[in-house]
């Protein structure tokens, strides 16, 4: 199914020049990895202390513009530039995981939505992306399929924070668009489990 994930060549297409600069100065993959999960703790951390104050959800798109962009450049440091590693995988994985954790789990204290449902719609994040590993588990690839992949959430979060720092109040409209972003979620994960066993199975 579609996905943002989708515009990612093109993306890194743009990056290129600069994750070349990068490693021109010696400037490694795990580290980028390292410093977009920093960056996430950091503004999660600013969110969950500031919520009540709207401007501080403006940190939201700017920060998971740039935490996208630092993914892109830590995966074409690791592939162009001969700097895969075991921990290199480990940590790419992990602090993606960590990261969505921290930026996306203090909405969860906004007055006015549902704290149950962010906390749901955030485990279930974090089980989609495991459903991507467990494919390589079995013989399949890393599965990074849609409606609702990393970058989706990336850009709905973005919006809602957006929103939220102009002045738009939260209510049930928030509480409907996260419902949907959740139901997403669960039919990625079952997209990602689908077609991993049929990978394998082919």
């Amino acid at each position: 199914m579609a996905s943002i994930y989708a515009i990612k060549p093109a993306f890194q297409s743009l990056l290129r020049p600069l994750c070349r600069q990068l490693a021109e100065r010696g400037i490694t993959a795990n580290q980028v990895t390292v410093s977009a999960l920093l960056l996430s703790i950091v503004t999660g951390v600013l969110v969950a202390l500031g919520y009540s104050h709207a401007p501080v959800f403006a940190l939201l798109p700017l920060v998971l513009f740039v935490r996208m962009a630092l993914n892109a450049i830590d995966g074409m440091l690791a592939r162009e530039h001969a700097m895969q590693s075991a921990l290199g995988a480990i940590l790419n994985e992990l602090c993606d995981v960590v990261s969505d954790v921290a930026l996306y789990l203090p909405f969860a204290l906004v007055p006015g939505l549902s704290p149950w449902l962010l906390v749901m719609l955030v485990i279930s994040a974090v089980i989609s992306e495991m459903t991507g590993v467990i494919a390589v588990q079995i013989g399949a690839t890393r599965r990074y399929d849609g409606p609702m992949g990393k970058s989706d959430r990336a850009f709905v979060f973005g919006a809602v924070g957006l929103a939220l720092a102009l002045g738009i109040s939260p209510g049930a409209w928030l509480d409907g668009l996260f419902a949907v972003v959740l139901a997403l979620t669960l039919l990625t994960i079952v997209n990602r489990a689908r077609h991993a066993l049929t990978e394998v199975a082919q």
